[in-house]
């Protein structure tokens, strides 16, 4: 019996590391798969793109020539015979709304994760919480779209006008689609990801150093600020870019609350407050759909929605390599920081 058990030792382990090495090529193949298919992807886009934005159709010259007119044509003036409006409202628009989706959803997102991993005790309550959220992950984002019509700009946004707006009325201001309401749609649509980063990067923290600073007489609430979160700083930094990637690309909840077709002025000025929170606007995800739709191209349909595609993937990796290199400075500090 005991030769019989030691022989089957070596057996089993030969068969774990058969198993640990299908694995590793397994994952290998798909990581693989997936970076030649995205690669795949964006060629065909860039190719499309390229051939509609060099084509002789709209402008005349040189390749290079013939690229500068149509990305011009396409970027600053509407097309009447195109049947589309000029692309630059959509692109200053849609980076608008992430610059205030983010600078809603990333102080309450991390202000949740606080909570749960350093105030929230393990009880029933906490796990109903933190189901909601992960349950909130996983609603259709045109649901979203419908609560913000429905919460923020009937409920919320009336009562700001019967307040605030009164003399106006029934003319509403903020009582109907804008900017606000969609940057706060979509703050809560991308809420539990940073969420969820945020309290993942909280909780891989050792408990030495929580341990650490109250032993140098700091309390709660500056370990958590001068400690905890910097040394989170880039988990959270990871939900910010994974919910930017997301928010940028949503259409369908922006039709509801905010987003049309043509706004006659950008919101945006240089006078005070700068932004007009209770304007619609133009969005480049919208831009696409309906250029897709309702855009009279011709056989350029393809091309034209491939180069605003690929204007949208541009805007989106733009921001998302800000977001890196603010969380490659904040680690680069905070290792600075830690080795004096």
């Amino acid at each position: 019996m005991i030769m019989a058990t030691g022989q089957s030792l070596p057996g089993q382990r030969r068969w774990q590391r058969v198993l640990g090495t299908l694995m590793i090529w397994l994952t290998a193949a798909m990581v693989t798969l997936s970076v030649l298919t995205a690669g795949a992807f964006l060629g065909l886009l860039l190719w499309f793109a390229g051939s509609w934005l060099t084509a002789e159709g709209m402008a005349s010259g040189g390749v290079l020539v013939r690229f500068w007119g149509n990305l011009q044509q396409l970027l600053f003036q509407p097309s009447a015979s195109l049947g589309i409006e000029a692309m630059l409202p959509a692109i200053i628009g849609t980076v608008i709304m992430i610059i205030l989706m983010t600078v809603i959803v990333a102080p309450l997102g991390v202000l949740v994760a606080v909570y749960l991993s350093e105030y929230a005790k393990n009880t029933w309550y906490t796990e109903l919480l933190r189901i909601a959220i992960q349950n909130l992950a996983g609603v259709p984002s045109v649901i979203f779209g419908v609560f913000g019509l429905g919460f923020f700009v009937y409920a919320v946004g009336g009562e700001i006008d019967g307040w605030f707006y009164a003399e106006t009325l029934p003319r509403p201001t903020f009582g109907t689609p804008g900017l606000l309401w969609a940057s706060l749609t979509l703050a809560l649509l991308t809420l539990p990801v940073v969420i969820v980063a945020s309290e993942e990067g909280l909780a891989r923290l050792p408990t030495s150093m929580r341990e650490g600073s109250y032993a140098l007489g700091a309390t709660r609430f500056e370990t958590i600020i001068r400690v905890l979160l910097p040394a989170a700083g880039s988990s959270v930094l990871t939900g910010v870019i994974l919910a930017i990637a997301r928010a940028a690309g949503e259409v369908a909840p922006l039709m509801l609350v905010g987003v049309v077709k043509y706004a006659p002025t950008l919101p945006v000025s240089l006078q005070a407050p700068f932004i007009a929170f209770e304007q619609k606007f133009m969005h480049l995800g919208f831009f696409i759909y309906d250029v897709a739709a309702h855009a009279n191209v011709g056989e350029g349909r393809l091309g034209l929605i491939c180069a605003a595609a690929v204007l949208l993937v541009g805007l989106v990796m733009l921001l998302n390599l800000t977001a890196v290199l603010l969380r490659k400075r904040l680690r680069d500090r905070y290792q600075a920081l830690s080795e004096e």
